[in-house]
């Protein structure tokens, strides 16, 4: 994303196309250009008993061992007329990525917007309609059916307590506002 611009309780900026290799360079040379923004939307899985999901990166991807809400790069399926349409594109990263379908939960109104260098976490909240050991067992199940899974392992998380240090800082931050705001 490039041309961001915040106005009251919006986030507006442009998103353009680019190759992954251009994209992955960007991002390991240590975001040489200023004036782009990683921009991405997430699904933070919240389950029936207060609990959030979160996965583990297999070993094969770009972010292997990171633990983070299913969630993926914008995808030039994900443009409806001139718009980036976010909550499509988690509803489509959660059902690759879990198996879990909007049947399973309900996308709720509002996001949050987590800045962290030059990334941009949208974070939406899916309440699901099952509790976290359940849902995990579904996830994995899913995973195991998978020829090449982008997930190794679903974490449940509580509290803090259940915090790893593959979580990057974004995602603890948001975890320990969205924990107190929902004991």
């Amino acid at each position: 994303m490039h041309q961001l611009a915040l106005r009251e309780r919006s986030l507006e900026g442009s998103f353009f196309e680019t190759e992954f290799a251009s994209f992955m360079a960007w991002r390991d040379w240590g975001f040489p250009d200023r004036s782009v923004i990683n921009c991405f939307a997430m699904g933070a899985i919240r389950s029936s008993d207060g609990a959030f999901l979160l996965g583990e990166m297999s070993a094969h991807t770009a972010n292997a061992g990171h633990i983070y809400f299913p969630a993926g790069t914008p995808e030039p399926s994900d443009i409806t007329g001139d718009t980036v349409d976010l909550a499509g594109n988690i509803a489509r990263e959660v059902a690759e990525e879990t198996g879990l379908t909007d049947a399973d939960f309900r996308a709720v109104p509002g996001w949050s917007a987590v800045f962290a260098g030059p990334r941009i976490a949208l974070i939406q909240i899916l309440q699901a309609r099952a509790p976290a050991q359940e849902l995990r067992m579904r996830v994995l199940g899913h995973l195991a059916r998978e020829p090449k899974p982008e997930l190794s392992d679903i974490r449940i998380v509580r509290s803090r307590a259940d915090f790893h240090a593959m979580m990057q800082p974004f995602i603890t931050a948001y975890l320990e506002h969205a924990l107190a705001l929902h004991p």
